[in-house]
């Protein structure tokens, strides 16, 4: 005989097998004993929570000929027939295949008659948001007032994609994820009727990857016991299974970022290469580590909330205290991002090698986060005695912001920088997107050398040109064509219109005024 997966062979029969849908089962088992039974149902939920299990016992139990408070008998010639798919009375129909116009017309059509045996006609349609506007359309009329001893039971996955018409026809039930306790205590269930040795640690670890699918946490742990067929499946033997990562390593990758350790993170992540992990599991998992200090750091008390033993709490409570909560927002930010673009990446390694990279050097990046990343890290220095001097350029830079707090007018204008700032207009309008853009908004000034200065607004405009020297020198190439001589050119960056009054002189305006008067001689 072939075998049989768990998820099947154990596929509930009565609504007491069914866990983690208490709310369902206990107000479709009132209907039932009330005999206030509806013409249609809406199952949603995602997948693996048992929609389609409840509907086929639901099913069961409108016909079953000696019902009980827990659903069908299963042992009467109806419960049977449902049970091999014999009876003509519980129509399956899986809409992802079935899902055109005449194929629901057929529906219509079978629906006038009734059965032949039993009180009831169950139409189950399993992803009934794939089915065409069309194919709803055509459904609507019958849903709305089908014959008294039709039922329609609709599920779905994505309900956001069914009309409201559809919607506003049906009783709505909400799956919900079965919580990883009630996962754990099923499989433990299962594994002592095959007699097969499970750690609980590995039991918990299977029903955590799940996430809230009884589907899914039976096929890994199929998957894991055929893997080590005969032997006690270990929390390291499904670590190896699935490709994942113990929480150890998270504590090493973090203790690494943490110290600005580049090659630390790249030889980490190369151990967890050659061991065989899965990248895109070694990311999710990171990131609900880091989920799980910010947590600890937020509240004293969510040992409800973080599944893991009292001792990787313990642990994790100590390594929450070495971040700050701004700076464990910023990694899960990076590897949140990373986790959207890793799956379907034809180079993941190099990918994570990038967010790892990120996650130590918060220069890379210029958002709030990331700078108060950097101010602190040059406290700790200072705290820790190092003396921080300011590069050149910037020692350079900030006597030039002292000097501006009080611009002076320049005694002369070079007449290369009074051409272009005459021909600006047309300069700017001759250049492609996006440099036409932020060029719009700049402002033209003079600096101590008698170099023209581009005064540009914080952020994307000025961005453009100071981290990326490549657009800088197009520009200054750009100019040099106009005047005829080689021109050089000094960004400089404003937060606004005030502060380019305050600190600089408007070079257009001083230029224009020169040109209007010598027209008027």
């Amino acid at each position: 005989m072939s075998y049989t997966a768990l998820y099947r062979k154990f596929r509930p029969d009565t609504f007491s097998d069914v866990k983690g849908q208490d709310h369902i089962v206990t107000t479709l088992k009132n209907q039932l004993k009330a005999n206030r039974i509806g013409h249609a149902y809406l199952f949603t939920g995602t997948r693996g929570t048992g929609k389609t299990t409840v509907a086929k016992i639901f099913a069961r139990s409108v016909n079953c000929e000696n019902p009980s408070e827990d659903g069908p008998c299963g042992e009467c010639r109806i419960c049977k027939a449902i049970a091999v798919g014999a009876s003509m009375n519980v129509i399956e129909i899986d809409a992802a295949s079935n899902n055109g116009v005449d194929n629901i017309r057929e529906i219509v059509e079978e629906v006038s008659y009734s059965p032949a045996e039993g009180r009831y006609k169950v139409y189950i349609i399993d992803e009934v948001h794939m089915l065409s506007i069309g194919a709803f359309n055509a459904l609507l009329k019958t849903l709305e007032e089908p014959p008294s001893y039709v039922i329609f039971i609709l599920a779905t996955t994505e309900v956001h994609k069914l009309p409201i018409t559809i919607l506003s026809r049906c009783q709505r039930y909400d799956f919900k994820r079965i919580s990883i306790d009630t996962i754990t205590d099923r499989m433990k269930e299962l594994i002592d009727a095959e007699s097969v040795r499970v750690e609980e640690k590995a039991l918990r670890y299977i029903a955590k990857t799940a996430d809230g699918s009884m589907r899914d946490a039976l096929s890994l742990l199929d998957q894991c016991i055929a893997f080590h067929l005969g032997q006690e499946l270990t929390y390291d033997k499904v670590l190896d299974v699935l490709g994942a990562v113990d929480t150890e390593v998270f504590s090493r990758l973090l203790r690494y970022v943490l110290d600005r350790n580049v090659l630390g993170c790249v030889e980490l992540l190369e151990e967890i290469v050659i061991q065989g992990r899965e990248l895109t599991q070694f990311v999710t998992d990171f990131t609900w580590y880091l989920r799980n200090l910010m947590l600890v750091q937020a509240s004293d008390h969510l040992e409800d909330v973080i599944d893991m033993s009292t001792d990787n709490l313990n642990r994790l409570k100590e390594e929450s205290q070495l971040a700050d909560m701004d700076r464990i927002i910023r990694y899960i930010r990076i590897f949140s991002e990373l986790s959207g673009q890793i799956r379907y990446a034809a180079q993941k390694r190099i990918l994570v090698e990038i967010a790892l990279i990120k996650l130590c050097k918060p220069e890379m990046e210029t958002d709030q986060e990331a700078i108060l990343d950097r101010i602190r890290q040059v406290e700790d220095k200072v705290e820790n005695g190092a003396v921080i001097t300011a590069p050149a350029s910037a020692a350079a830079q900030t006597a030039g912001n002292v000097s501006k707090t009080k611009p002076q007018i320049p005694k002369a204008i070079p007449e290369d920088v009074q051409q272009i700032v005459a021909k600006w207009p047309v300069i700017v309008g001759s250049v492609d997107n996006p440099m036409k853009t932020y060029l719009k908004g700049a402002k033209l000034s003079l600096g101590g050398d008698n170099r023209l200065m581009i005064v540009l607004e914080d952020g994307m405009p000025s961005d453009y040109f100071t981290q990326h020297t490549e657009n800088k020198k197009q520009l200054e190439a750009l100019l040099s064509d106009f005047s005829g001589k080689e021109i050089e050119v000094n960004i400089q960056t404003i937060k606004g219109q005030q502060e380019f009054e305050e600190s600089y002189v408007d070079l257009s305006r001083l230029v224009n005024m020169e040109i209007e008067e010598e027209d008027e001689e």
